[in-house]
């Protein structure tokens, strides 16, 4: 079984990057980064590792945002948000926002690593992926204007292609081939499956 140091000492490693993420990017999207006089805004977001089930198998928790905040709405997401001015790192930024979104304030959650940041275009913001693990089931407690609904899926839901589909959307009035993954009846596309693919990169690369 896929052990949580495996993990951590993998995240230290060169990380596969863009490389990885572009299986998941919608279809033509611009990728490139921003330009170095500009300044997106910048947010942290965290990948939240725990043992479930008889056998321990790692999950990881996503948020189905609410149909009345801000951006985003009805979407599935990671936890996470933008920096704050008193925040002292992204790292913190994400762990901070978990606290208030899904209530996971856990003293002996052990950060493992970071991915690779993510500038998003239509949104002009740059995001952090950081990646933890706490050794038991968080006991959740969501933040019901934000959070609708938790999904609780098994890390290896994402590796391999069995549970990705591929359609045809309209985004910014544009007609785009839109890669996603499948979990619990939900889509899950964008920025989102886009770090997730490049977690599932860096799994694979254990076996």
């Amino acid at each position: 079984m896929l052990t949580i140091e495996q993990i951590e000492r993998a995240l230290r490693q060169p990380l596969p990057g863009l490389a990885a993420m572009v299986r998941m990017a919608p279809i033509p999207r611009p990728l490139a980064p921003p330009t170095p006089d500009h300044r997106p805004r910048e947010g942290g977001v965290l990948i939240l590792l725990y043992p479930q089930g008889p056998g321990g198998e790692l999950h990881l928790v996503l948020t189905r945002r609410t149909d009345t905040v801000g951006t985003h709405r009805g979407q599935i997401s990671l936890p996470g948000g933008s920096v704050d001015p008193d925040d002292l790192s992204t790292a913190h930024t994400a762990l901070r926002e978990a606290c208030e979104e899904i209530g996971v304030c856990e003293i002996d959650l052990r950060l493992l690593g970071d991915l690779t940041p993510l500038y998003i275009p239509p949104s002009d913001f740059r995001i952090y992926p950081h990646v933890a693990y706490v050794p038991r089931r968080p006991d959740f407690h969501v933040q019901p204007d934000e959070v609708a609904e938790l999904l609780e899926p098994p890390l290896s839901h994402f590796l391999g292609e069995a549970n990705t589909d591929l359609e045809t959307w309209p985004v910014q009035g544009e007609p785009r081939q839109v890669p996603f993954y499948w979990v619990q009846g939900h889509k899950v596309w964008g920025a989102t499956a886009m770090v997730l693919a490049e977690l599932a990169a860096v799994v694979a690369s254990l076996d």
